[in-house]
């Protein structure tokens, strides 16, 4: 699966509607892919979000249109998404540090960061060149394994998942919520899962472990899950485990043979082992 180009042609979709208002869902299908996972691969690849993105294109194409024309301030607010004047002010001044009417007296772009042109993912495609900062997976085929876990919600958005997983472990010991997990089968491995994904972004992050019981009743907060078995990639943590999350995305996926299949990702790390600067970790993530 050629994941740049299927990136590419929804680019390509967010060009032509760039006007038009922001449908995360229609662009996500004209790469094939579901909207989460969408943004999943883009903000891995390109470090930032999708809604990011088109924010800063729109707001680009807006400070070419006031250099390049008489337009009112205005007409081109509503012609780049925005529902008044005074909102588009508000980006505007936050993005390029001075006003639209101040701006178009510059009679020239500036050269800056802040310029957001069209993505080319071919460019990142060439940049990473086929090498990978992390070791190769060992691919498993695993049995479904029934766990119940703490429902914590978390978002892609500003990479917030990543800035509170490590709080939701630091939560389910201290508050020894495992403890209310009943027939605990491996109480030496803590699970770690990502379901229930949402297109803007959102998803639930369940923090259990294995059970061998799924007919119990269950406090609130608490889910019952089963992962389900078939083909996953297993990658070794080596450190924390941040950075090998956006390089299995950013990385790995795109430039693979494998596509990943429906089911959620999910990590098991060995509790006795662990320590938060070191875990013993590996992370599943199901492909086909």
């Amino acid at each position: 699966m050629d994941h740049y180009s299927q990136i590419q042609r929804a680019i390509g979709y967010l060009e032509e509607h760039l006007q038009d208002e922001f449908n995360m869902r229609q662009a996500a299908a004209a790469a094939g892919f579901s909207a989460f996972h969408f943004q999943r691969l883009f903000q891995a690849i390109t470090g930032f979000t999708v809604l990011e993105y088109v924010r800063k294109r729109r707001l680009t194409e807006a400070a070419r249109q006031l250099l390049d024309s008489a337009d009112g301030i205005l007409h081109v607010a509503l012609k780049w998404g925005y529902h008044s004047q005074e909102a588009f002010t508000r980006a505007f001044t936050a993005h390029w540090g001075t006003t639209p009417a101040r701006f178009r007296k510059l009679n020239e772009l500036p050269a800056s960061a802040k310029i957001q042109q069209s993505i080319d993912f071919n460019d990142y495609r060439t940049r990473l060149g086929g090498e990978f900062i992390m070791n190769k997976p060992r691919l498993v085929t695993m049995q479904a394994i029934q766990i119940i876990g703490y429902a914590y919600h978390t978002n892609l958005n500003n990479d917030q998942h990543y800035n509170e997983i490590p709080g939701f472990y630091h939560d389910f010991g201290s508050e020894q919520k495992f403890m209310n997990i009943p027939e605990r089968a491996r109480p030496d491995l803590a699970y770690g899962v990502a379901c229930q994904f949402e297109d803007d972004g959102a998803f639930t992050f369940l923090v259990g472990e294995e059970t061998s019981s799924d007919k119990v009743q269950l406090q609130p907060g608490y889910t019952a899950f089963e992962i389900p078995g078939g083909l996953y990639a297993e990658f070794t943590v080596d450190g924390s485990g941040q950075d090998i999350r956006k390089m299995i995305y950013g990385s790995w996926l795109p430039q693979s043979n494998y596509e990943r299949r429906e089911g959620p990702d999910f990590e098991i790390t060995d509790v006795w082992k662990s320590t938060p600067e070191q875990l013993d970790m590996k992370i599943y993530i199901p492909v086909k």
